[in-house]
């Protein structure tokens, strides 16, 4: 079997960690074992080792308690419903998948119980949500999240019909299919960052959101090329460059690693263009910033350091050819 040699990455920004780390873990788990997530000391014994409230930690590091669980919570809720998808096989059923994603829209349109572990869950996650941003805000996390169920259906009907994308389509996708657009949304209710609609929406901070999905995403594929590449998985960058290119899979590594440095020059070009919109929005500008730097970081630092997800090398991972 032929090894692959994983890019070193290295950002300009500094890796953080919430003071609560520790505490936002010991929720998360008594949190999975409540809502049945988790039913065998086996199964805890790996939830651990994925230290989901890690990832939460280093992407939210001035968070307060209550808000670092709720978003701890969601993320690990995500978790759970990608490794359910692919026990299930429901990541191949795309008529039942959406069933089952109609029924979370229906929770957060319309707070309509789901009575399953993902749907009870996701409720009280959203009840969590619901008290901490106004109602603004709560039309934008819902349409993300709307934007994220299409990309998991668009994901399910590829598989259901053997379909590889090509890499124009997999790039316009990939920001979506990893709900981040969420997290960055999740920014106002979690770090306490309010700015006006018209900042967000400025051409040039969208832009930045995007690079530092982008960032994470593409990163995250390179970690996880060896697993997906394993379980017949083709929605990962590495793989379609390898599948459209007709290239070998380090060829691919290396070519994702070169996009993914490109879109971290232009993230650190965009910030310096950034105009001033006055004292006060600045400094909530900066805040917000600041976020979008430790998400990147976060995603490196929790795949390589913390997590056993993945269990990624900086020198070598083996995979079938």
């Amino acid at each position: 079997m032929p090894t692959i040699t994983l890019p070193r990455i290295i950002y300009p920004f500094p890796s953080l960690i919430n003071q609560f780390v520790t505490a936002a873990h010991e929720q998360n788990r008594q949190w999975v074992a409540d809502f049945g997530f988790i039913t065998t000391p086996e199964a805890m014994a790996r939830f651990d080792r994925s230290r989901f409230a890690w990832l939460a930690a280093r992407a939210f590091p001035h968070a307060g308690f209550h808000e670092l669980c709720t978003i701890a919570n969601f993320n690990t809720w995500l978790f759970m419903l990608d490794d359910q998808c692919d026990e299930a096989q429901l990541g191949k059923k795309s008529v039942y998948l959406e069933h089952v994603t109609d029924g979370f829209m229906n929770i957060l349109k319309h707070n309509t119980p789901v009575d399953t572990v993902l749907g009870r869950s996701f409720t009280d996650i959203w009840e969590r949500m619901q008290a901490l941003g106004d109602t603004a805000w709560q039309a934008r996390f819902i349409r993300s999240m709307e934007e994220y169920f299409t990309s998991c259906h668009w994901e399910a009907g590829n598989r259901a019909a053997d379909i590889v994308p090509t890499v124009a389509e997999y790039v316009t996708m990939r920001p979506y299919t990893g709900a981040l657009f969420a997290d960055v949304e999740a920014i106002e209710i979690i770090e306490k960052v309010y700015l006006p609609a018209h900042i967000l929406q400025h051409f040039i901070v969208q832009r930045l959101v995007l690079a530092c999905n982008n960032i994470v995403c593409w990163a995250n594929d390179i970690f996880s090329c060896a697993k997906e590449a394993r379980q017949g998985d083709v929605h990962n960058l590495v793989l379609v460059l390898k599948h459209e290119r007709n290239i070998t899979l380090q060829e691919a590594v290396n070519e994702t690693a070169r996009m993914h440095n490109e879109e971290v020059k232009l993230f650190t070009a965009l910030e310096k263009l950034l105009p001033s919109f006055g004292a006060e929005t600045d400094k909530e500008l900066e805040r917000f910033m600041a976020v979008l730097r430790s998400w990147i970081t976060a995603n490196y630092d929790w795949s390589f350091h913390d997590t056993g997800r993945y269990q990624v090398k900086e020198v070598e991972v083996v995979i079938n050819s």
